[in-house]
This record gives C-alpha cells, sequence and structure tokens, in this order.
C-alpha cells in the first residue's frame, strides 16, 4: 500500500508515522523546518501510550511521489480548493482521498439520498471549487477523535485518542476502506469502518462547532471552558441547536450533550487546533465548522440563534487575523 500524507502536520504525521510502523509506503508532504526535523530525525510521537520515533520519507514535491492507493489529506479545509497542483501528482484513476477534516465536508450530499442529494453547500464548497480539485467519488470520509500537537518541528505530541472513523459517502462497506482500516490498526490505531459515517461526523462536530469557535474568542483551554459556568451554558445551548439540525438532516446522534461536555473535560487543558491556529497567525478553519451548519439550518428551517451570533463573532475574529 503507498500513502501520500498532504500536509503532514500533527494529525498527518502521527497518521504517517503510524502507517509506517504497519509497513506500508508511506510518504509525508511538507515543508519549512518541518520537513527539514522529519528528514533528519524521523517523526518523533511524545504519547501517554509511548515514545517512538518512524522515518518514512519527507518530501516537499509531489511530483517525486507519484501516484499512489491513498492520500491522506491531513490540510486544513480551507486550503483545499488550493489544492489541485499538490494532489495531482498522486492521483491515478483508483486513488483514493482520506479526507480527515473536522465539520462539514464537501462530499456531504454526495450519494446522499433524498430530497438533498447531490446538493452544493457554498460554505464548504463555493461555486464547486473544492470539487473541481476533490472529485467527491475519490472521497472516503474521515473522522479524527485524537487530540495531537505539534510541539515543535518533527514531534508530535499525541495528547488522548487514537480513533480514526472512516467510511463511504453512499455509506457501503466498501474494499478500499476495509485495506486503510486494516493498515491503520497494524499502526496502533483505531478504524473503525462505520456503514454511515455522518453520524460520526455529528457527533465531533458537536464539539468542534461550540469549542473551537469559543477558545479562540476568548483564548481558553478545552478544560477551562468546561469549569467556567456561563461559557459552558453557551456551549451546550450551541450543541442543542447543532443536534436539532442533524435530527433535521434525519441524523441522530447517540451520545448526549452531558456525556460530550464529560468527554471534553476530561481532556483538560488542551488548546483546540482553531486556538493554535490563532496564536500561530494561521487562518481559521470556521466554514466548515459554523457557516456550514448555519447554511443547512436555513435549508431545513430550524432557528439558529446562537450558533448565528457565534458565527458573526468568530467570522470578524477570522477575517481579522487574516488581514
Amino acid at each position: 500500500m503507498k500513502v501520500a500524507v498532504l500536509g503532514a502536520g500533527a494529525i498527518g504525521a502521527y497518521v504517517g508515522a503510524a502507517l509506517h510502523r504497519a509497513g506500508a509506503d508511506v510518504h509525508l508532504i511538507a515543508r519549512g523546518p518541518h520537513l527539514a526535523a522529519m528528514r533528519q530525525y524521523g517523526v518523533r510521537v511524545r504519547s501517554p501510550r509511548g515514545d517512538f520515533t518512524a522515518h518514512p520519507r519527507a518530501t516537499d514535491d509531489p511530483a517525486g511521489v507519484g501516484p499512489v492507493d491513498y492520500v491522506f489529506l491531513g490540510l486544513k479545509a480551507n486550503s483545499y480548493a488550493a489544492c489541485g497542483p499538490l494532489i495531482e501528482p498522486l492521483l491515478h484513476d483508483s486513488t483514493a482521498v482520506v479526507a480527515a477534516q473536522n465539520g462539514i465536508p464537501w462530499w456531504y450530499f454526495h450519494r446522499h439520498g433524498g430530497p438533498w442529494d447531490g446538493r452544493r453547500l457554498e460554505s464548504v464548497d463555493p461555486a464547486g471549487a473544492v470539487s473541481a480539485v476533490l472529485a467527491p467519488e475519490r472521497a472516503v470520509g474521515c473522522v479524527v477523535y485524537a487530540a495531537t500537537e505539534l510541539e515543535q518541528p518533527g514531534v508530535v505530541r499525541h495528547v488522548e485518542g487514537t480513533r480514526f472513523s472512516v467510511g463511504e459517502p453512499g455509506r457501503e462497506v466498501s474494499a478500499r476502506c476495509l485495506a486503510f482500516s486494516e493498515a491503520m490498526r497494524a499502526g496502533g490505531l483505531k478504524c473503525p469502518v462505520e456503514p454511515d459515517l455522518r453520524g460520526d461526523i455529528w457527533l465531533k462536530l458537536l464539539g468542534n462547532i461550540s469549542f473551537n469557535p469559543i477558545s479562540a474568542l476568548v483564548r481558553a483551554t478545552m478544560g477551562q471552558m468546561c469549569r467556567h459556568g456561563g461559557t459552558r451554558e453557551v456551549i451546550e445551548t450551541m450543541m442543542t441547536e447543532t443536534l436539532t439540525v442533524a435530527r433535521a438532516l434525519g441524523c441522530e446522534v447517540g451520545v448526549s450533550i452531558e456525556r460530550r461536555l464529560a468527554g471534553a473535560e476530561r481532556v483538560g487543558d488542551h488548546r483546540t487546533s482553531t486556538l493554535q491556529d490563532l496564536e500561530r497567525g494561521k487562518p481559521l478553519e470556521l466554514d466548515v465548522l459554523l457557516a456550514a451548519v448555519v447554511e443547512l439550518a436555513e435549508i431545513t428551517g430550524v432557528p439558529v440563534p446562537t450558533l448565528r451570533t457565534v458565527h458573526a463573532l468568530s467570522d470578524l475574529l477570522a477575517s481579522r487575523s487574516a488581514a
């Protein structure tokens, strides 16, 4: 199995290191000091499950890698539309793109069935720019439950969680999903193949849609937000509105808000990826988290006043941080 990790940051490098340990032919695509460190020292993983170092190939030139069986897409979703020159050299006719993104993916309504089948969401696929680069037919969805941070170039701090759920937009359990799952499990990760991944998407989104923008607005960690009464109440309201949108789309999330909050509190003083991006001056990945759900609320006629308020505030923050 030949795998390219396009966007080998904290999550991408962690997955690439695990797949390399499983014997896959892994190529990490990165740049700058992080790339230099991985070339010289390998990917150094620091984890409560045990530290290890892996030495997959690392490059900044996808053309030198050539076509692969799987592209593990570790880029932020707001980079997808512009990634054509990077991903095209990696593709052959049957290359699968395993998109490890937060939020609502560009393929969400691909083979969805029902009245919204094939519908394009402007917030995540503006004017079809993402679909033009990443054909929905190639997409294998991936919901990441692992928390990692790039501690320094080439060093990944694994905080908690090893689950990477995968699934087809069309809900079948495919051979390509099973093969990828087997390789991930051989590398020490959990990788269940879900018949309907959309349930996992909404489950993960419950946390991302609330904790991520709030953490950036108030510069707080997961634990701090959970322990502050007023902030916790806002987050609960955002989660309730999100579940209402999910149900309107025919998707039930089998976890209570109380349990989701308890799980987040156990993570402790971990900074969300949005807060990390803000601190590093990077663009904020909020369209797929908040704007997409507000758009889905408009489609389904669900009122989401708190989501709209937090979206307005975080959208201003995102525009100012990008200036």
